[in-house]
C-alpha cells in the first residue's frame, strides 16, 4: 500500500515538473540563446520549411483529395504563417525523426513527439496535444482492466514514442513486468499483430487508437496507464530559438482562436457509431461480397468520375451489396433506387446490380451538379450524399435553417447541424418541403465516410505491400483491392 502511494506520488510530481520544464523551455527569451540565430532568416530566404515527419494517419498520409494528417494541417498552417512553402519529409521512423532534427537534417520535426525537455540536441516548443498511453488488448481474451492483468500478457510497444515511459515505471510496483519495444512498426502494425495474435496486448496512445479502431475491431480498449503527456515539435538545439519562438507564437493564437481545438475534433473526436458487430461484418462482406461486385463500381466510378471504393461505400450503406434488397417504402436494388429516381436515370431494371450502381453513380453526380457552385469540395460531396438519402428540397431547407442559425449554409459542418432540426415543428413548419427525419442523413453520410476510410485503409496498404516487395499483380492496379493478396484487416 505505501509502496503504491509512493508511486502515485512519483508520477504526479515527475509529470508536473516535466510539465513546468517543458513550459519553461518552451517559453526562453530570445536573448538567452547560444548562438546568434539566422535560421528563420535563411528559411524565409529560400522559401520553404523543411519537416521530418511519420506516415501515419495521425500525422501525414495522403487521402483522397492530396495530403492529409493532424500535424501535416498544423504545419502547413504553421508554414503559411511563415509566408514560406512546406517540404514534408514522411518516410521516417520515431528515432529517425529525432535523430534527423539533432543533426540538422530539418528545420523541424512534427510526428507525434513526446515532449521530452531531457533530449539532447533538441528543442521544443510548448505542448500542442495531450498523450494518454493506452493498453488495448486482443478481443476475447479475459478483460484486462489493471496494471496486474498485464503479468499475463505478450506485451509490445514503440520505441521513441513515449509510451514505453509509463511501462518502466511500473517496473517499480512490477518488477517482473516485460514487453518488447520497437522502431520498426507503427500503431497499426501494431494493432494488426494484436488481432491476428502475435501479440496479446500493446501499449498506444488513446487517439491513435481512436483513429484506427474501426479498422481493427479485434482489438479492445483495456485502461489508461500513467499520466498523460505532451505532444511538441521539435527543432535542432544547434540552430537558435527565433524559429521556436515563432512556432510557439503560433500555437499560441491557434489555441486562443480555436482553430487548434476545431482541428483536433476533426482528426480525433469521431463518435464511436460503428459498432464492433457492425465494423466485423462489414469487413467480412469486404473479403466474402464486394469482390463479385468491385468491377461493376470501378465501371461506373470512371463514368462519372468518383473514387469507386466511395460508390462501393454508398452502396454497402445502402444495401449491405444486395442486389435484391427490398424497403418498406419501395425502393429497391443495390443502390438502392425510388422508381422515379431508376426512370429519371433510365435503369430498366433496379434489381440488376450493373444498372443499378451506373444508375446510382450518375443521380450521386447528378445531385452534385445541381448544388450551389459556393459549396466547395469536401463539403460539396458530404451534401450530395445527404440529398442523396433525404432529398435535395429537405438539404436545401437544411442549409436554409443553417442560416437562420447564424451559420456557413455552404459548409457540411453546419448543415449537419440543422437536419436534425427537421424533426422538430418550431423549424420544419418555416420550411417549404417540410418534416424530414433529419437526423438519418448525418449518421448515413457519416458511415459512408467510415466504410470509405476503412476501404481506402485496405488499398493503401496493399499497394505499400507491392512496392514494398518489388513485384505488381499480373491484373493491374485496378484490382488490387482483396484480388491478390489476404486482406490485411
Amino acid at each position: 500500500m505505501h509502496r503504491s502511494l509512493a508511486l502515485h506520488l512519483y508520477r504526479h510530481w515527475r509529470g508536473y515538473l516535466l510539465l513546468c520544464c517543458g513550459l519553461l523551455l518552451a517559453l526562453w527569451p530570445a536573448h538567452q540563446a547560444w548562438r546568434p540565430d539566422a535560421q528563420l532568416a535563411t528559411i524565409r530566404e529560400r522559401a520553404f520549411l523543411s519537416v521530418l515527419t511519420r506516415n501515419t494517419p495521425t500525422t501525414f498520409y495522403q487521402g483522397r483529395h492530396g495530403p492529409a494528417g493532424f500535424e501535416y494541417e498544423l504545419v502547413r498552417r504553421f508554414a503559411d504563417h511563415l509566408g514560406v512553402s512546406l517540404d514534408m519529409d514522411p518516410d521516417h521512423s520515431l528515432q529517425e525523426v529525432l535523430d534527423g532534427v539533432r543533426t540538422g537534417d530539418a528545420d523541424l520535426g512534427a510526428a507525434a513527439l513526446p515532449l521530452a525537455p531531457a533530449q539532447e540536441g533538441v528543442i521544443f516548443t510548448r505542448p500542442i496535444l495531450t498523450l494518454q498511453p493506452l493498453v488495448v488488448y486482443r478481443r476475447g481474451l479475459p478483460p484486462v482492466r489493471e496494471i496486474d492483468d498485464l503479468q499475463r500478457l505478450s506485451l509490445a510497444t514503440l520505441r521513441g514514442s513515449g509510451t514505453a515511459l509509463a511501462l518502466r515505471e511500473l517496473q517499480a510496483e512490477l518488477p517482473e513486468l516485460s514487453w518488447l519495444e520497437t522502431g520498426d512498426l507503427e500503431v497499426a502494425d501494431l494493432l494488426q499483430r494484436v488481432e491476428a495474435g502475435s501479440l496479446d496486448a500493446a501499449v498506444v496512445y488513446a487517439h491513435q487508437f481512436r483513429l484506427n479502431r474501426l479498422f481493427f475491431p479485434g482489438v479492445e480498449r483495456g485502461f489508461p496507464l500513467g499520466e498523460p503527456l505532451s505532444m511538441a515539435w521539435a527543432f535542432p538545439a544547434a540552430n537558435g530559438l527565433a524559429l521556436q519562438q515563432a512556432a510557439n507564437a503560433f500555437l499560441a493564437t491557434q489555441q486562443d482562436n480555436g482553430e487548434l481545438e476545431a482541428l483536433v475534433a476533426r482528426y480525433f473526436g469521431h463518435d464511436d457509431y460503428l459498432e464492433y458487430v457492425g465494423a466485423r461484418r462489414f469487413i467480412r462482406q469486404t473479403r466474402e461480397v464486394l469482390p463479385d461486385y468491385a468491377p461493376l463500381f470501378r465501371a461506373a466510378a470512371r463514368e462519372t468520375s468518383f473514387d469507386w471504393k466511395l460508390l462501393a461505400a454508398l452502396g454497402y450503406q445502402e444495401s449491405h451489396w444486395d442486389p435484391r434488397a427490398t424497403s418498406p417504402t419501395g425502393v429497391r436494388g443495390l443502390m438502392m433506387l425510388t422508381l422515379p429516381t431508376a426512370d429519371e436515370m433510365g435503369v430498366a431494371d433496379r434489381l440488376d446490380p450493373a444498372q443499378s450502381v451506373d444508375g446510382g453513380a450518375r443521380y450521386l453526380r447528378g445531385l452534385m451538379e445541381r448544388l450551389p457552385e459556393s459549396i466547395e469540395e469536401p463539403d460539396r460531396l458530404w451534401m450530395a450524399l445527404a440529398a442523396y438519402n433525404v432529398g435535395l428540397g429537405h438539404l436545401y431547407d437544411a442549409r436554409r435553417i443553417a442560416e437562420q442559425r447564424g451559420g456557413d449554409s455552404d459548409r457540411w459542418a453546419d448543415v449537419r447541424e440543422a437536419l436534425p432540426l427537421l424533426q422538430k415543428r418550431e423549424w420544419y413548419s418555416q420550411t417549404r418541403y417540410g418534416y424530414a427525419r433529419g437526423g438519418e442523413p448525418v449518421i448515413y453520410v457519416r458511415n459512408i465516410r467510415r466504410y470509405y476510410e476503412i476501404l481506402d485503409y485496405v488499398d493503401r496498404s496493399q499497394r505499400q505491400f507491392f512496392q514494398l516487395n518489388a513485384r505488381r499483380p499480373d491484373n493491374g492496379d485496378d484490382d488490387l483491392l482483396f484480388d491478390t493478396v489476404p486482406p490485411v484487416l
